[in-house]
This record gives structure tokens, sequence and C-alpha cells, in this order.
């Protein structure tokens, strides 16, 4: 074998080894969304995040327990799918030692009818739908104040519960399901709160809401870690990806106004 020959062996077999130990070095973050919107961003995310050393790996849930369970039981690196309030009562209530790093976005609550096209429309005693969970629940509780159709007892806070409900002018029933399956119960009931990433994966418009909450308050989603994690390279990197004026242009775009960003 000529010299030239030896060194192009030489150099192949050096960038056939290279090669694998490059496609390798990316950190595989396990990370947990709901489906619609927390999911469909963080698809955008992952090739920014790719860039930046990482290897996402989405797993949906749906509903709002599993994700922080997962999370908490090492199944997950970080999640994508709550707010402050939703992540502190379950760190209150279940002892899980998560905390949050980083905002992402905003889902302005809506109450929903696929009977009448606007609120004054709901007749009196008519059967309203809200989340069965504290915060969320406690969220529609808190719209339909804000809103003037009900009224609640002073220093709730942000999870009041229909117990909590000292002026029902309307005469309301309001029943409390699971979040999930808020959507579901359109047919069964003159309006349902759903949150805005159940609404979008139930092809139901954001914008079609006869009430609507104002993007305000500590509403603002958030990714979670454990608190180990917190301060590890791969969450910088994570955050840095989703921080980023693409994935910003990208919401603005695809929804419309419906989600909002939130950093």
């Amino acid at each position: 074998m000529t010299t030239r020959r030896i060194i192009l062996a030489t150099a192949l077999a050096a960038v056939a080894f290279t090669v694998p130990a490059l496609a390798q070095q990316n950190q595989v973050v396990r990370i947990g969304a709901s489906p619609g919107p927390h999911a469909e961003i963080l698809e955008k995310v992952k090739p920014i995040a790719a860039k930046n050393g990482l290897d996402l790996k989405i797993i949906e849930f749906s509903d709002y327990v599993v994700p922080n369970q997962a999370l908490a039981a090492g199944e997950l690196e970080a999640n994508s799918f709550q707010n402050q309030p939703y992540l502190d009562n379950q760190v209150k209530d279940r002892g899980f030692k998560l905390v949050s790093v980083g905002l992402t976005v905003n889902f302005p609550l809506g109450i929903y009818s696929s009977k009448y096209k606007s609120w004054t429309e709901v007749p009196d005693g008519a059967t309203v739908a809200i989340q069965n969970d504290p915060t969320n629940g406690g969220r529609s509780l808190l719209l339909l104040q804000d809103k003037g159709v009900i009224k609640l007892k002073d220093g709730v806070g942000f999870k009041p519960t229909v117990a909590d409900i000292v002026g029902n002018p309307k005469k309301l029933k309001i029943i409390e399901i699971e979040a999930a399956q808020t959507p579901r119960s359109l047919p069964d009931v003159a309006a349902a709160a759903i949150n805005t990433n159940y609404a979008v994966d139930a092809k139901i418009e954001p914008t079609s809401a006869i009430l609507r909450e104002d993007p305000k308050g500590p509403y603002v989603n958030l990714i979670a870690v454990r608190e180990a994690d917190k301060d590890k390279p791969w969450v910088k990197a994570l955050l840095a990806s989703y921080h980023t004026p693409e994935i910003k242009a990208f919401v603005a775009e695809r929804f419309k106004g419906s989600v909002l960003a939130g950093w």
C-alpha cells in the first residue's frame, strides 16, 4: 500500500470512528407535555434544541396529574403543561420536589358553548361545567366572577371552590369534571370552562369562547424540572432553545392570539 493510500485509509477510519461519537453527544431530555399547543410548540423547539446539544423526546400525557408524577419519579427530565398555581398546589399536596425554571406561553381560559352564541343567551338555572382540580376549577370560578356571573367570598385567593360562591344571580348549576373531559361535555351542558390546549385538541376555535379570561395574573405556563436538576447545563440549553425569536414568531402565527408567548 502506498503512503498516500495509508494516509487516506487512516483518515477514513478516523471519520468512521468520530461520526458515531458525535452523533451520541446530544443529551437526551425526556419532556412531558399535554396534547395540543404545548406538544406542538415543543416539536418546533426540538430542532433548535438539537443545535444546542439536546435530543428532546416529547412524551404526551392526556391529564394534568401524571406528568408531575412521572417527573418526580425520574421518568422525565422536564415537563411543559402547567402554570405556577397548579405546580404550587401539586408540590404542597403531593410533596413533589419540583420547581419552575422558565416561562413558556399563556392560554387565556374560555367558557364555551355548543348551544349559545353569547353568554347573554345562557338561561337561568343552566348547567355549567368546570374542571375538578383545585387550580383550574378555581381559575374558572374567578373568570365567572370577573365577568359578573357569580360572586365569591372575599380572600379566596387563586383556588376558590364551588362552596365559596356567595352570589349566583342566574342560579347556575356548576358541576365539576376532569379537565380533559370538558370539551366532550359540551353537548350535555349549557357551557363549559375549557383550557385552551384541550379546546385546540378538540378542534374548538379558542376565539369562539362566549366568556374569555383576560391575559393577566399568574397563569403563564412554565417548564418544570426536579429541584436537584434546576442548575444543570441542559436546563439552560432547553430554555435558550425555547426562548427564541423563531418560537415567539411561530406562536404568534400559528395560534393567532389564542396562545400568547409569556417570556
